[in-house]
């Protein structure tokens, strides 16, 4: 008898274990739990949840944008968050868009602490940047931080010509990195730059001060012009490293597409500054075969400036006939004697062939104390517009 109340005493806790080591915890709303795809269409999922019971995953809370709810097919195994413990039919009704939602966010954290790379989609823009989104959460991706190859460079910085541009990117997806992650403010701003600086480093790395490029132009600016050569790289000549005279305007004498060969004088991180006019003699060199101080030269006035005149002499040596050379009279202004595109004779008062100047007087000039006391002001004021 003894005997047989021990078996059955052995006999229930083996049952017991038995039940314990197949208890299945029912799923509670807002569980995310992982289960074996059974089928998979456009409009619905269903999971095998630990061979007991069926979820659904239905219409909006489908999650395409993330690659591991895309394409599913029977067999897989994915996560999901039971959004109601039981549906018309008895299953589990379950999203995926919650669970992913949080891995979104999960590998948004970890590209901005690891600065990671990822792709992001472009929704729309204002003129600001482009509005973006990654997966289904928005972020921002300014102007300033896009890479070279997508800025905007429109000559004359026509602000509605900026936003075509900007909003003829909606649809296309960039590599970016994230720079900005305020997540109670779901602030989050995303550089294209950075993830172009990281992949551009090693072929950057390749050219030195001194190095020679020939590459295409790609845009052509007020102040200068941009030039595409190498493994995608891009580089800029500015107005005053086009050539050794003065240039009013970039697109006087370059256009789009364009083939130019120019000389790397700078590199800044990942932007590349570049030289045409290096590659050219330089016409100060033999200036003093030419001219004389002293000398009566004829001259055309390429612009006129309340300081003075910037005078064509040839197409290489241009002058500066500064307001004090100019024999006005008290309270005259220099707009009201000379006009652009005027032809008039100059006498050379100074040449400083190593600063590429050249001063000039005209008629009634009064040169010497006049033209000392104003020299330092004449050449802040030329430097001041050559950098314009």
């Amino acid at each position: 008898m003894a005997e047989t109340k021990q078996e059955s005493k052995t006999d229930s806790q083996n049952f017991k274990k038995l039940l314990d080591e197949h208890l299945i915890k029912i799923p509670q709303i807002g569980d995310s739990i992982k289960g074996e795809v059974l089928s998979a269409s456009k409009s619905e999922v269903k999971l095998d949840i630990n061979g007991v019971l069926t979820g659904v995953v239905r219409g909006p809370e489908l999650y395409e944008e993330d690659d591991d709810y895309a394409n599913l097919q029977p067999g897989d195994t994915v996560e999901a968050t039971v959004i109601d413990d039981e549906n018309e039919f008895g299953q589990l009704e379950m999203s995926f868009r919650y669970a992913g939602q949080e891995k979104a966010w999960t590998d948004l954290r970890d590209a901005y602490v690891n600065k990671k790379i990822l792709k992001i989609k472009i929704i729309d823009a204002n003129k600001g940047g482009l509005l973006v989104q990654y997966r289904q959460i928005q972020g921002f991706l300014p102007v300033s931080q896009l890479a070279p190859e997508n800025y905007p460079r429109i000559n004359g910085g026509d602000k509605s010509k900026i936003l075509e541009k900007l909003k003829s990117f909606a649809g296309r997806e960039f590599e970016v990195k994230v720079i900005t992650l305020e997540e109670r403010e779901e602030k989050i701003i995303f550089s294209e730059k950075e993830a172009w600086n990281e992949q551009q480093k090693d072929v950057i790395e390749k050219y030195k001060v001194g190095t020679l490029v020939e590459g295409e132009i790609t845009a052509v600016t007020d102040f200068g012009v941009f030039v595409s050569f190498g493994e995608n790289l891009e580089g800029l000549i500015h107005i005053s490293e086009l050539a050794w005279q003065r240039i009013d305007d970039p697109s006087d004498l370059y256009k789009v597409g364009d083939t130019i060969k120019a000389e790397v004088i700078n590199l800044d991180g990942s932007k590349i500054f570049l030289s045409a006019k290096k590659l050219l003699e330089d016409p100060w060199v033999t200036v003093a075969e030419k001219y004389k101080i002293g000398q009566t030269v004829k001259g055309t006035i390429l612009k006129v400036n309340p300081f003075g005149l910037f005078v064509k002499l040839d197409d290489a040596i241009h002058g500066l006939a500064h307001v004090t050379q100019l024999g006005l009279a008290p309270g005259q202004k220099v707009t009201e004697n000379f006009k652009s595109d005027e032809e008039r004779d100059f006498e050379i008062v100074s040449i400083e062939a190593k600063e590429h100047r050249l001063g000039l007087a005209i008629g009634g000039g009064k040169k010497a104390k006049k033209e000392e006391k104003g020299e330092e002001k004449e050449k802040k004021e030329e430097k001041k517009e050559e950098e314009k």
